[in-house]
Parts: C-alpha cells; structure tokens; sequence
C-alpha cells in the first residue's frame, strides 16, 4: 500500500508540474504577444541623443530616404549646440530640462517642443534605435569618452526599452580652413581629425559594447575624394545643407536601416546628378568599409550641372544677391577644364573661383 501511495503521489506532482509548466508557458506566449503588439506596428523608431551634428545627419532627409525605400519611421534628436558627453552625463544626473527635443512623424512633419528632459524623451516612445556621440571638438579624443559613457548606457537601458540598440555615431572632420578652437585638438589638421576620430569610434563601439557604427564620418571623408573636394561644410564644421546633410542620411539609411541608399529615388533639393551619386555612393562606401576612406575621384561633375556650395545666411562676407549669402540664394557652378567656375555670382564675367564661395 505504502508503495501505491507512492506511485499515486508521484504522478499527482507530475501531473501538477505539467499543468504548471502548461499555464506558465501560456503566460510567456502571451506577454510576447503583447509586447509584439504594442511595438510591432511596422514603425522605426529612432531617437538620436547629440548636437547640431546630430541635426544635420538626421533631421532633414533621413524619413523621406526611409520612406521612399518603404519604411515608415520616427526620428527625433535632442538637441543642445555643441553638446558634449560630459554635458548629457551632467543633465541625466540632475534630469535637466535643456533640450529642444524635434520629433518627425510618420507623416513626415517636425514638431519641436524646448525645455525637455532625457528621461522624457526616452519615455516618450518605444525606441528602436538610440544614437550617442561626441561633442566635434572632443570627437577624436577617445579619452574624454569616460566616465561620461557607461553612466549614459546605463541610463538609457534602464529608460528605453530591452530590445533597443545603441547606436555610435561617427562623425566627420572639419573642412581644412576651419577656424573652430577645437580644430587645434588635431594639429589644424583634417586627415589627423578624421583618423582620430575613426580610432575613438571603434575603441568606443567594442569597449562599450555599441550595436551599429553609424560611419558618417567615412562618408564625408569619401565624399571629398569626387569633385565636391572639400566643401562639404557650411562653415567648415557643419555640413552643407543640400549635399552634406544628404550624404549623412544616406549613410544612417543603410547603417540603421540596411537600406543601400543607391539609386534610392528621393534626393535632397538643389542637387545634381553628379551630388547625388558621389553622395549616395559615399555612404555606401562608408558602411562596407567605416574605418578607411575609399577613393572615389572617378566621380566627377557632368558637364553645365548646376552644384551648389551654401554658405550660413549670417555670413557678412557675401552680400550680394546670388553670392551664397543665404540658402536661398545659393550659387551654382560648372565644372571645366578641371576648375568650378560659378555662373550666377551677380558678375556675369566668369571668373574662376578657388573656393566654394566667391568673395
């Protein structure tokens, strides 16, 4: 008898664990579900943490590029200028409402709200994609990373979703005439910057265990290899508004997206077919290779193609109508017998200019 009750009770328990296990692995299926349903409508999210650097690279092109390819998308940036890690580190210890937090929609409008905290805009949606980066000045100096950075994952792992990715944006070195007081970090030197700033990338990406590489700065360093040559910036750090901001975009569609943005039928205003090959196939290039610049001399500008190299509005230099004095009077130029010559500089003479803008 004492063994019958035995058996009887062992086959309770294993009747009990089986229905336990049963009930359990119901539970399980249905918090996925329900997880799957709550992020899973078919939109990326992606939320950049960073500085005017970060709005020239995702504000402006990134959703039509994504929606052209089929992909719906929100994209926000927080934003303060010049914005360094240290200074991220400092407003998530104290949840400092500095930011200018500019969110675009699905339906393709920004709205754009000041005095916003990180941990609100981490809340705000459910993440796909989280970006850091460095202040430009400091972006080449891997040592200015810490402590700033882990304290920084932590957070947003601990705000945004489980299954987000962090991204590591690249960003890009200086034009050769920058005057900017950073620019002596790296000699005055854009190739020094720019190497620099590659090594600090990837020591940042493996140490701190980053998802994606965002390699904007190969983009921009491959871009002038083609005809732009160096005039890839407005005011020698931040980046043209037509050809530069796309260049960057195209480069997060594929490292983010895994869109290869050649031959993608959205291309910014004011670009030739020559800006937008040489930009597409520069943010192409920068994601099969992010750590070295690839040589792309073979493209140049087709001939009588209208190229535009925008100056800020508030440069005081230019001031005559058609000059480049602001992004709507932009100056167009043609490439011939291996120089840019401008056509509507308001001089109608024909002059060759050295250099993107005509003084």
């Amino acid at each position: 008898m004492k063994l019958e009750s035995n058996i009887y009770s062992n086959q309770n328990n294993n009747i009990v664990m089986r229905t336990m296990k049963y009930f359990l692995s119901l539970l399980f299926l249905l918090v996925i579900n329900i997880h799957a349903y709550a992020s899973d409508d078919g939109v990326i999210r992606i939320l950049a943490i960073g500085n005017s650097f970060s709005q020239d690279a995702i504000e402006n092109y990134l959703h039509q590029l994504a929606e052209a390819s089929g992909k719906q998308t929100i994209i926000a940036n927080m934003y303060i200028g010049g914005c360094t890690l240290e200074r991220h580190y400092n407003n998530a210890q104290n949840n400092t409402a500095a930011y200018s937090y500019r969110k675009i929609g699905v339906d393709g409008m920004k709205v754009s709200k000041v005095g916003v905290t990180l941990e609100t805009a981490l809340k705000d949606e459910k993440w796909d994609y989280v970006s850091l980066q460095q202040g430009s000045p400091l972006s080449g100096l891997y040592e200015t990373y810490t402590p700033y950075l882990s304290y920084l994952i932590s957070y947003i792992r601990n705000l945004a979703p489980e299954n987000v990715k962090l991204i590591w944006h690249q960003t890009w070195a200086y034009a050769a005439n920058c005057t900017h007081s950073g620019f002596a970090n790296y000699n005055k030197d854009q190739l020094t910057m720019y190497h620099a700033i590659v090594d600090a990338a990837r020591q940042c990406v493996t140490n701190y265990g980053f998802d994606i590489l965002v390699p904007v700065g190969t983009a921009v360093q491959n871009a002038r290899t083609t005809f732009i040559g160096d005039r890839m910036n407005r005011d020698g750090q931040h980046l043209n508004v037509y050809y530069g901001r796309y260049t960057a975009a195209c480069t997060w569609l594929e490292a983010v997206l895994g869109v290869n943005p050649i031959g993608c039928s959205f291309v910014a205003p004011n670009m030739s077919e020559s800006l937008k090959i040489a930009a597409q196939t520069a943010a192409h290039e920068a994601c099969k290779t992010p750590d070295a610049i690839t040589d792309l001399n073979y493209i140049q500008n087709t001939i009588g193609a209208k190229v535009y190299f925008v100056r800020p509005d508030n440069d005081s230099r230019l001031t005559e109508d058609g000059d480049g004095s602001s992004w709507d009077k932009a100056f167009s130029w043609s490439f011939r017998g291996g120089k840019y010559w401008y056509s509507q500089c308001g001089k109608g003479d024909g002059r060759c200019c050295k250099k993107s803008f005509c003084l």
